[in-house]
C-alpha cells in the first residue's frame, strides 16, 4: 500500500438538484457534482464540446498547487472545483481560472471525493468526521463523527447523503441536518463508495462482499461473495452492477437479485472503479491495464496498458484516466488509441471529471490541474 493510495477511489462521482441519484428524462446536466455522478456511472453524456477529434489540442488551462498530494478526485458544480488535499485542507476553487475561492481545514488528510448538492457540499476526512459546508463560503453547517477514519466519497439523492466508515457501517445521513436516517454494519472496514440508483445503495467492504441495501430504511436486499475485499465502488447501469475485487476480478451482477452476470480476470485492482457508458465497462487495474469490456456479456473490447490506473471518466467518445506512470490520458472509447496525454510528473490516482470542455484532475504532486482546448 503506497501512502494510503489505495483509498482516493474512492475511491476513488455529479449530484444536481433533482429527484433522485438518476439523470431526468429530457435533461442534461454538464456539472460533475460527485464521484460518480449522479447516474452513478462515471460518463457525462452530456458533454458535447470535447470530442475524438479535438481531444488532442487540449491544453493546460490553469493549475493549482496545494503542496501535498491530491487523491480526491475533482467535484465541478456551478463554476466551482471542489477537491481536498493531504495538508488537511478542503478546497473551492474558479473553475475557470483555478483562483482560490476558500478553504476548509480539517484534523487530517481528505483523500475522497466531495459531493455538491442544492448549495451544499459535502466531505469527509480521516479525521473520522464527516463534513457539509456551505458551498458558496466553505461555512460549517454540520459535521457528523463517526468511529474510524472515513475515506468513503459521498453519494447525495433524495435529500439523503450516503457513505461509509472504517467503523464497518454504511450511512445514510440527513443531508439538510446531518441527523441518522440509518446506519448498516458491515463484516469489516469499508473503502468502498456508495452507488445509489433507483432506491438501492451499492457498496463494497473489506468482509469480501458487495451489499444492496434499500436506500430508505438500509435493510439488506442482497449481498454477493467475491472472497475478497472490494475497495472501489460499483457502478450501475441498464440493471447491472459493476465491481472489481482484489481478487483481481471485476464482476456484472444483476441490480435486483445479486445474481453473478458474468466476471473477468482484469488483475489486482486497489483504486480504480469501473465507467460505464454506451453498453460498455471500462476498469483499470494495478498491473497497468484498462480494459474495455462489453457490459451485458463481459467480452474484451480492448485494452491499453501504462501503470496503475485511476477511475476512468467517460464523456463524448473519450475515456479520460490518470495513471501511476505521472501522465493523464484521453483514449478512444471505442478503440482504446491513444489520443492525448500529460505528464505530471508523479503518479496520478485521482480520478479525473469533465465538464463544459474542460478536463479535471489531481496529481500526487500536489498540483490539480485543468485542461482545456487551445
Amino acid at each position: 500500500m503506497k501512502h494510503i493510495r489505495i483509498f482516493v477511489l474512492i475511491l476513488c462521482a455529479c449530484f444536481v438538484p433533482v429527484a433522485s441519484g438518476q439523470q431526468p428524462a429530457g435533461k442534461c446536466y454538464n456539472s460533475w457534482a460527485q464521484f460518480h455522478r449522479y447516474n452513478m456511472q462515471r460518463w457525462n453524456r452530456c458533454e458535447k464540446v470535447l470530442n475524438v477529434k479535438n481531444v488532442k489540442n487540449l491544453g493546460l488551462k490553469w493549475s493549482y498547487d496545494t503542496g501535498t498530494e491530491v487523491f480526491s478526485s475533482p467535484a465541478v458544480a456551478n463554476g466551482v472545483v471542489y477537491f481536498g488535499s493531504e495538508n488537511r485542507s478542503f478546497y473551492a476553487l474558479k473553475a475557470s481560472t483555478g483562483a482560490k475561492l476558500w478553504t476548509y481545514r480539517t484534523r487530517s488528510q481528505v483523500q475522497s471525493s466531495p459531493a455538491e448538492a442544492n448549495g451544499v457540499v459535502y466531505v469527509d476526512s480521516l479525521d473520522s468526521n464527516f463534513y457539509a459546508l456551505r458551498a458558496s463560503t466553505g461555512t460549517l453547517l454540520w459535521s457528523y463523527a463517526t468511529g474510524n477514519e472515513v475515506t468513503s466519497s459521498p453519494a447525495v439523492a433524495n435529500g439523503v447523503v450516503y457513505f461509509a466508515s472504517w467503523d464497518s457501517n454504511v450511512y445514510a445521513l440527513d443531508a439538510s441536518t446531518g441527523a441518522v436516517l440509518w446506519s448498516y454494519a458491515t463484516g469489516a472496514e469499508i473503502l468502498s463508495s456508495p452507488a445509489v440508483a433507483n432506491g438501492v445503495v451499492y457498496i463494497g467492504s473489506d468482509d469480501g462482499n458487495l451489499y444492496a441495501l434499500n436506500a430508505s430504511t438500509g435493510a439488506e436486499l442482497w449481498s454477493y461473495a467475491t472472497g475478497a475485499p472490494s475497495w472501489d465502488s460499483p457502478a450501475v447501469a441498464d440493471g447491472g452492477v459493476y465491481i472489481g475485487s482484489t481478487d483481481g476480478n471485476l464482476y456484472a451482477l444483476d441490480a435486483s437479485t445479486g445474481a453473478l452476470l458474468w466476471s473477468y480476470p482484469i488483475g489486482f485492482t486497489s483504486y480504480s472503479s469501473p465507467a460505464v457508458a454506451n453498453g460498455v465497462v471500462y476498469a483499470g487495474s494495478d498491473t497497468g491495464t484498462l480494459y474495455a469490456l462489453t457490459a451485458s456479456t463481459g467480452a474484451e473490447l480492448w485494452s491499453y496498458s501504462a501503470g496503475g490506473f485511476s477511475s476512468p471518466a467517460v464523456a463524448n467518445g473519450v475515456v479520460y484516466v490518470g495513471s501511476d506512470d505521472g501522465n493523464v490520458y484521453a483514449l478512444n472509447a471505442k478503440t482504446g488509441a491513444k489520443l492525448w496525454s500529460y505528464a505530471t510528473g508523479n503518479n496520478v490516482q485521482s480520478s479525473p471529471a469533465v465538464s463544459n470542455g474542460v478536463v479535471y484532475v489531481g496529481s500526487n504532486n500536489g498540483v490539480v490541474y485543468a485542461f482545456g482546448l487551445k
